[in-house]
């Protein structure tokens, strides 16, 4: 059984008990780690694809040790003109061990803030209830003169301008001649 994971920004192919070197993590050494973004699973040719993750997996992760990778030397340089700068740096990273590969039934901690998020639309909609049912009454007439005006060409529109004397509608477009003649 495999998974392809998203961990730490890059993407990896993980199996249980294998070590992986990703980007610092913020999680202290010997702590478990969870990632809940998994791409793909298979388990003994079952594959499953997510869009874009799959729903209530994980993969389950151990913090073994945080290290520097190896020197890595950044070297420029222009022929013939005498420019030739040499640098380098040491990526930061984290060494895990893949723990356990979860299919099903794996908790989120980002839960809690979206029942939280899904209590407070439900009040909002009684509001906005009473306000569209006041709305038609008022706007529906105009409502059927712009859909009667966009019907129209632009030369039908421009005409109409000129007979109710707009000034500057030659050079208008289409939007802008519909809502001149509204008001």
């Amino acid at each position: 059984m495999y998974a392809i994971v998203e961990m730490a920004g890059q993407q990896f192919k993980v199996a249980k008990d294998q070590k992986v070197y990703v980007h610092r993590l913020q999680t202290e050494e010997g702590k478990k780690v969870t990632f809940d973004k998994v791409l793909l699973l298979d388990d003994n040719g079952n594959v499953t694809i997510g869009a874009p993750v799959i729903e209530g997996a994980a993969v389950e992760a151990k913090v073994v040790k945080h290290l520097k990778g190896d020197k890595v030397i950044v070297f420029k340089k222009k022929r013939r003109k005498g420019y030739r700068k040499k640098n380098g740096h040491r990526q930061y990273l984290t060494e895990i061990v893949v723990e356990s590969i979860v299919a099903k039934g794996a908790k989120k901690a980002a839960a809690p803030a979206k029942a939280k998020a899904e209590e407070k639309p439900a009040a909002e909609p009684k509001k906005e209830v009473a306000k569209k049912a006041e709305a038609p009454k008022k706007e529906a007439p105009k409502a059927k003169a712009t859909e009667d005006l966009s019907s129209k060409t632009v030369a039908e529109l421009k005409e109409m301008a000129k007979a109710k004397e707009i000034t500057g509608y030659s050079s208008m477009k289409k939007a802008e001649l519909i809502k001149a003649l509204s008001k």
